[in-house]
């Protein structure tokens, strides 16, 4: 199965490669009159940058925060580097759709493009592997040819021209003939060429090549690298054989015998004499023009260029993961809030899939939980918004006594709700070893809005004992009981004596006196598994009954509606929504803020 956000982690894969490539564009063209040989290593860079993710030098920096302790008061420098290095925004492959139904993944698309790739892939392999096995079968039917050089010398009876085979132990290829169609001087010439080739190891750094070619296949610029590659590694060591000592009409005369008299090699990895433009090769053998040294400042010029690609990433790591929980100790925890002194966590032997969370005047107990819900719960964020989580914080579920200190007991009792539920974090730090940091992220998500014709809600009476300011439930979460310890109005809570308040939700229908409309949207984004905004600006507690078939269809033993109509026949819930309350659902894309999960253990029950 393919990752969420393997598409758009490419995609920035791609543009950075990409943007490594101009960048050697540049760095080649001001050094265009000096060496081939550092343009040549320059393009090899490039290449290679395809296999080597910027994400892994972040990683690299990310781990540096661990040992290393620093302030960095502003984040506009890594604000700024994340967008030009990530222009790709991390999404969710889903299908969005404003008609009466969930929002469902579209998995033909990212099959259908893995087969694509990986039939291109076995095509460019098939190719290399082809022209390697032919010349491999050359090698072995060729006979020793006396002549000195470096490398043993072979014969064999192929219209190839001279190449050499092999990266672990190369061998200097020679055609049959070869000897009588070029004058001594010539020949020894070609084979300084080819000498040329061995000492820079040509063989192995074009396989590298051929490797980020074969992967990379659909990228255009991979191919104009390989252009680019034959055409400096031929360059240079045309410069080094002039530079020995060779006449430059005779080289240039055997270059184009052999170009005359055989066909360029199959495979590029097997370095031979042609390649790159001849034309121009030979006007600039025949010219002789002087490559310069690189001076101190065209030096001065790589060594940055080679320094910033490698440490910008690892900078920007280590600056975004100090700012980032940074900005999660901040925000995350409200200050002044008690902790909880002792609690005991251990495996739920519920069966019937029951959640229970309650308030109690010291802390709380829950039951049937997984870690899941209790980072949901903790940050107040719905499931889509929890990112790089492993599977088993969905499936296990604990049942959990925490309590505060008993000096902290009238601090814990002041706490409002939603805080409350903050002081789960620190729990789940020192119990299940959870880190995370905070990303923007562009998701899918759902807009509740006021339907056409108006809503359909009856506004609660008011009821002089509400506190200002009523706190709310939190996303998903389990609902309190009426009256119960910690609920609003009940022992513990604001207000005073039990009043109704409650929403309760079960399988196609949600009941609820008294709540807020943003409470609505955080049980419709718990039912749809994606964040849903309140934006009916409609102010107030409402009374509302809504009876829906879940997606799954209707439950067994469903019961009926307050009409009489059974609830096997109730509408999806898109539709229910703008029948029965006069609200509805938008899909849209918006930046909001996620929990990336960096790393989270079990806990050991106790």
């Amino acid at each position: 199965m393919i990752p969420a956000h393997f598409p758009s982690q490419f995609a920035n894969h791609l543009w950075q490669s990409t943007a490594v490539v101009a960048a050697a564009w540049l760095l080649a063209f001001a050094l265009r009159k000096n060496h081939a040989r550092a343009r040549y290593w320059i393009w090899l860079a490039a290449s290679l940058k395809f296999l080597l993710p910027f994400s892994l030098l972040v990683a690299m920096g990310s781990m540096l925060q661990s040992s290393i302790t620093v302030q960095i008061p502003q984040q506009n420098l890594s604000a700024v580097v994340e967008r030009v290095s990530q222009p790709f925004p991390s999404i969710q492959v889903v299908d969005m759709t404003a008609a009466a139904a969930p929002i469902h993944h579209l998995d033909f698309l990212p099959v259908a493009l893995l087969v694509l790739w990986a039939s291109g892939a076995i095509v460019v392999a098939f190719a290399w592997w082809r022209g390697w096995r032919q010349t491999q079968l050359s090698v072995l039917n060729a006979k020793p040819l006396a002549i000195p050089a470096e490398i043993p010398v072979l014969t064999a009876s192929s219209l190839h021209e001279p190449g050499v085979f092999g990266i672990v132990r190369p061998a200097l290829l020679l055609p049959e003939g070869i000897i009588d169609r070029l004058t001594g001087e010539q020949l020894d010439a070609i084979i300084a060429h080819e000498m040329c080739h061995v000492r820079r190891r040509d063989n192995l750094t074009f396989a590298l090549h051929m490797v980020v070619q074969t992967l990379f296949w659909f990228h255009p610029l991979v191919w104009f690298i390989k252009a680019r590659l034959l055409e400096e590694r031929e360059r240079a060591c045309d410069e080094a054989v002039l530079l020995a000592g060779n006449q430059a009409h005779i080289y240039a005369e055997g270059i184009l015998n052999v170009c005359k008299f055989y066909v360029e090699g199959p495979v590029a990895c097997v370095s031979g004499v042609s390649g790159a433009d001849l034309k121009k090769r030979i006007v600039s053998i025949m010219t002789r023009q002087v490559a310069r040294r690189l001076d101190l400042g065209r030096k001065a010029l790589l060594a940055a260029a080679g320094s910033l690609a490698i440490a910008l990433p690892v900078v920007f790591g280590f600056v975004h993961v100090v700012q980032t929980h940074a900005q999660a100790q901040a925000v995350d925890v409200p200050a002044n809030l008690p902790k909880f002194e002792v609690a005991t966590i251990k495996p739920s032997k519920g069966e019937s899939g029951l959640i229970g969370l309650m308030l109690t005047p010291d802390g709380m107990n829950i039951t049937g939980v997984s870690a899941q819900m209790m980072i949901r719960q903790a940050f107040g964020v719905e499931d889509d918004r929890i990112i790089g989580a492993p599977g088993w914080i969905k499936s296990d579920r604990w049942d959990i006594q925490a309590k505060v200190a008993p000096e902290d007991v009238t601090a814990f009792r002041n706490v409002p709700r939603d805080d409350r539920f903050a002081m789960l974090l620190p729990l789940l730090e020192d119990r299940y070893h959870l880190k995370y940091h905070h990303e923007t992220r562009e998701l899918p998500l759902y807009e509740l809005v006021v339907a056409k014709g108006g809503p359909k809600l009856t506004k609660s009476a008011d009821d002089p004992r509400d506190a200002p300011g009523p706190p709310e439930n939190k996303a998903g979460a389990p609902p309190v009981a009426p009256g119960g310890p910690g609920a609003p109005g009940g022992p513990g809570g604001p207000g005073g004596p039990p009043r109704k308040r409650m929403m309760m939700m079960h399988p196609g229908s949600l009941e609820s006196e008294g709540v807020p409309l943003s409470l609505l949207a955080h049980q419709l984004a718990f039912i749809l598994g994606h964040t849903v905004q309140d934006k009916t600006g409609l102010t107030g507690n409402y009374d509302f009954k809504l009876h829906f078939t879940p997606e799954d269809g209707p439950p067994m033993g469903a019961p009926a509606a307050d009409d009489g109509k059974p609830a096997e026949d109730a509408p999806p819930l898109f539709t229910a929504l703008q029948e029965q309350l006069g609200l509805k659902l938008e899909s849209t894309k918006a930046s909001i803020d996620v929990i990336v999960i960096d790393h989270i253990d079990l806990p050991t029950p106790n």
